[in-house]
């Protein structure tokens, strides 16, 4: 791997705090072997090595990588037919997903990651049939096309034993269907009753074939998938896991309104409470969404240093509510960010996801606790990495840390003015676009560079794709289409009253203490 030394009008180091972040001007960054050996003055690193390669200006902006800790799929579920339904309802839509290869698939959404300076992703991937002997193959395809297009990948597989559908038992909800669409049901759901201990001998298969989680750019987690698809003995055995193989967990949780009266209805008392009793909350412990939570688990989260991550996006376009974002960084929770299957504009943006949880949550009130760029920053980079296997490689710039880094054209911000007194986090974070990444690097070694992806063909890759759907579907894709219209009003009617009495918002909004 040859050295370099990566020179900018400022390099930003981290965030300090939520107001605050450390930077360089004329800095400039010199790695070795894939690692930060110093951080500096330009002037001065220039003096004191001799690197193999330069890249940067006095006109680039260099920062760590992004990360994006909450991922599924490539093509975009809108882009498969499934329009922004409330969750539940969504999930009976995608049933007439096409088939697509999950490699290009991959490569497809890495691409825009990398394009908005994204390093490393969290896939969660699942939501598959059985048998358990076809994943490793699926999980194969996933994690060679982040190895060769040169990112980070943190993959986990979201283990279900249970409620595949709706949030009930598979033969009750059955019995609750037309007979005609109950007999299409029944072996769609009967193929994904997959034993729970196939799951954790997958995970150990997986976390050896990759070096045990010891080198390179790929780490195995576990998912638990949510606690409507998972029992207490599942749980319980993720956990056991989790600790025997020293590995992080990442779970949905409470991303809708009907998430948290299922938890009450399962357990009497919140998911979090009930996490917290089975002995789950911890450092250890991602919680994706954390849309409904209440202000005593949120405590809990913070007590037991618990991390979540943020899909602001994804809440907003599927009608899951606003996470209560403000009162976690009050309570000092970790919070970190995820594009889940789609940003905003329907793709994988994080410098305009960034921007989006920046003025998502500025509540009314003069003085009020707001987001702030440099939080946001944060969430971004810091606290997105400590959610992911990488957290003491990654995420900010310091020797010793892994050479991730995006270099990023200040012009492109700044021009034709930008005052002065506007601060380079600020600038960063409300002004910079996708056009502006100039360039991308993974433990030193440039992954993107002027528009090109410097070890795979976007153009090919993804004129394969589309030359791949380009067909008619299969009679088991029309099928599957028809049957998801079918089976729709259903899962719709299984919901009514959910909700009675409960307050549509979260606990934060005023209205609902009256």
């Amino acid at each position: 791997m040859p050295s370099s030394l990566i020179r900018g009008k400022s390099v930003i180091c981290r965030a300090i705090d939520r107001n605050e972040i450390e930077a360089i001007d004329d800095g400039a960054v010199f790695q070795q072997d894939g690692r930060i050996v110093e951080i500096g003055r330009y002037s001065d690193l220039a003096e004191k090595y001799q690197p193999d390669q330069q890249f940067g200006s006095p006109e680039h902006i260099i920062l760590p990588g992004f990360v994006n800790c909450h991922h599924h799929v490539g093509l975009t579920p809108f882009q498969l037919g499934s329009p922004d339904y409330p969750l539940e309802l969504w999930f009976a839509s995608r049933l007439s997903a096409r088939d697509v290869d999950l490699y290009l698939d991959t490569l497809y959404s890495a691409f825009e990651m990398v394009e908005s300076g994204i390093t490393t992703v969290q896939h969660i991937h699942g939501w598959r049939s059985g048998p358990a002997s076809t994943w490793l193959g699926a999980a194969d395809q996933v994690l060679q096309a982040y190895q060769d297009l040169g990112m980070r990948a943190s993959y986990c597989f979201a283990v279900r034993d249970q409620n595949h559908f709706v949030y009930e038992a598979n033969a009750e909800f059955l019995k609750k269907l037309p007979s005609s669409i109950a007999a299409e049901m029944e072996p769609i759901l009967k193929n994904q009753e997959v034993p729970l201990q196939d799951y954790m001998d997958f995970f150990e298969q997986l976390w050896k074939k990759w070096d045990r989680n010891e080198g390179g750019r790929l780490r195995i987690q576990l998912a638990p998938a949510n606690l409507h698809w998972c029992s207490d003995e599942a749980l319980e055995k993720l956990q056991s896991y989790a600790t025997n193989y020293g590995v992080g967990m990442h779970m949905h949780l409470l991303e809708t309104a009907y998430q948290k009266v299922y938890a009450e209805r399962r357990t009497g008392k919140t998911a979090v409470a009930h996490l917290h009793d089975l002995g789950m909350l911890g450092p250890h412990l991602t919680l994706g969404h954390g849309v409904w939570l209440t202000e005593d688990d949120i405590d809990r989260v913070a007590e037991t240093g618990t991390m979540i991550c943020h899909n602001a996006s994804s809440n907003l376009r599927l009608q899951s509510g606003i996470a209560p974002l403000n009162y976690y960084a009050k309570q000092g929770v970790v919070v970190g960010m995820g594009l889940d299957e789609a940003g905003i504009n329907d793709d994988r943006d994080m410098l305009q996801e960034m921007r989006l949880v920046l003025k998502l949550h500025r509540v009314p009130g003069m003085d009020e606790l707001v987001p702030t760029s440099a939080q946001v920053f944060q969430m971004a980079t810091e606290h997105g990495a400590k959610t992911t296997g990488f957290g003491r490689e990654i995420g900010t710039l310091e020797p010793g840390k892994s050479a991730d880094m995006v270099m990023m054209d200040w012009n492109h911000i700044a021009y034709p003015y930008l005052d002065d007194d506007i601060s380079i986090i600020d600038a960063v974070i409300h002004r910079s676009r996708t056009s502006g990444v100039d360039a991308v690097m993974v433990e030193g070694e440039v992954i993107y560079q002027n528009g090109k992806f410097t070890k795979v063909d976007k153009e090919a890759t993804l004129a394969e794709l589309s030359s791949r759907l380009q067909v008619p579907r299969t009679a088991e894709e029309e099928r599957r289409q028809k049957l998801a219209k079918e089976v729709f009003p259903h899962v719709k009617k299984f919901y009514d009253g959910w909700l009675g009495g409960l307050p549509c918002n979260p606990f934060y909004c005023q209205s609902c203490r009256q």
